[in-house]
């Protein structure tokens, strides 16, 4: 592996490690004395009847692991929801679906939903919110049918609808969704937000099932008709949002439940940081360009490599190498049968403006360890990937156009792997920039 592969191979691996939920519970929950702190805030635990943690996300059974092991035998009880499997004292895992909702995020709200509603006023819960979390448990709006949101998700997704339009749907077609949940219970609670949005935004996470929602019915309707999906909704839903533009069925909550505090402990940007402390350790001059990065993903790689292009024309060599790191989750409007993930596209798109241009490397992989419908985190490239592709015949446009790009980069050689993560703070994207002979 040369010097840019194994730097920036060592420089994600250190974002993952700085938003393992196991450390970031042990970072913001602790016991000291009599009282339960929660990210420098107290708690009295002697007004506590009973403790029970709860969780959805992508990351809530190693948040609930770290959990048991701050609180042990203090857990009355509770349960956690998430796309894989796991064993913890005191606490139930249960999996639901991902990325649509099934039958088992069906099964698994209503479990929810049932412990949370019978909580007493003396109660205190933990709530342990990741992102994966608004397919994991999703409980359709009557009249609604899961089928009618299934059917929904599967077009917002093909769509590239962002995860804030995407969530604004979600929640206006869910019983549980934009703080719906956090009315079921008079239990007091905190919430412990691991965030996967762009900006941290606490009414985007998990489609804010504790939270509150200020977007509308109309809000709704505009997005759907903006993505050219309006007719192509199930009936039910267009009724549904149709009453709800009219007023005639009841909105998502528009202010917080006072019994429940939120507070982010884990971000893109705290990933971007310790991202930085790493490759600077490295020898690398770098720069946090943004944790905002969205737009549609062949877009934003002919950005990324335009700019790496420009320093690396422009700078002298004694400046080089650099890193530039950004963070942000962008989309990619399907319309091939391939295979592949934003990241991989994203990649794909940047190869071809790389060529065979020596000392540009271009990283992009999702801290999840998922890129969309692969077994892959992302992708790397670089000329070298560019001329394995040659000697082997492949043509980029191609692949771009079928939405390939992982079996474009399972055969040249530059895929990400790194198999599930149980974190998910968006994606990060690694550019490094040297001369000729890097």
């Amino acid at each position: 592996m040369n010097f840019f592969r194994q730097t920036a191979s060592e420089i994600f691996s250190e974002a993952l490690r700085a938003v393992l939920p196991e450390s970031l519970i042990r970072e913001n929950l602790a016991i000291l004395g009599d009282e339960l702190i929660v990210a420098n805030r107290r708690y009295p635990l002697a007004g506590m009847r009973n403790l029970f943690v709860f969780g959805s996300g992508k990351a809530s059974v190693g948040s609930a692991k770290a959990a048991v092991e701050v609180l042990g035998a203090r857990i009355a009880g509770g349960l956690v929801v998430s796309n894989v499997e796991g064993q913890l004292d005191r606490i139930r895992v249960v999996v639901g679906s991902h990325p649509v909702p099934d039958s088992r995020s069906a099964a698994a709200a209503e479990m929810i939903i049932k412990d949370l509603a019978g909580l007493s006023e003396d109660d205190f819960f933990i709530y342990l919110l990741s992102g994966g979390t608004s397919a994991l448990i999703e409980k359709p709006l009557p009249p609604l049918s899961l089928v009618d949101l299934q059917e929904t998700s599967k077009l917002l997704l093909r769509a590239g609808v962002p995860i804030d339009g995407m969530n604004a749907v979600r929640k206006h077609l869910s019983l549980i969704k934009g703080g719906r949940l956090g009315r079921m219970t008079k239990a007091r609670g905190v919430v412990l937000v691991i965030s996967d949005v762009i900006g941290d935004d606490l009414e985007t996470i998990g489609s804010a099932p504790l939270y509150k929602d200020r977007s509308t019915g109309r809000d709704v309707c505009e997005i759907l008709s903006r993505y050219g999906l309006w007719e192509k909704l199930p009936s039910a839903v267009r009724i549904l949002m149709e009453r709800t533009r009219a007023g005639e069925q009841e909105e998502t909550p528009k202010e917080e439940n006072p019994r429940i505090d939120h507070f982010v402990i884990g971000s893109n940007r705290k990933a971007l940081r310790k991202t930085k402390m790493k490759a600077e350790s490295l020898g690398m001059k770098t720069w946090i360009m943004t944790s905002r990065l969205q737009g549609e993903a062949r877009d934003v790689a002919k950005a990324l490599i335009a700019l790496g292009r420009e320093i690396r024309q422009t700078s002298e060599s004694s400046n080089l190498p650099v890193c530039l790191l950004f963070g942000g989750e962008t989309t990619v409007t399907v319309r091939g049968t391939g295979k592949g993930g934003r990241n991989q596209e994203l990649c794909l798109a940047a190869l071809k403006e790389i060529g065979n241009i020596p000392g540009l490397l271009l990283l992009s992989a999702g801290t999840d360890g998922i890129d969309g419908n692969t077994e892959a985190a992302g992708a790397l490239a670089d000329a070298e990937i560019s001329k394995r592709a040659g000697e082997l015949g492949l043509s980029i446009d191609d692949f771009l156009e079928r939405n390939d790009s992982f079996q474009f980069f399972k055969q040249t050689g530059g895929l990400i792997v790194t198999g599930p993560t149980g974190t998910n703070v968006m994606d990060i994207a690694i550019l490094l920039i040297g001369g000729n002979g890097s």
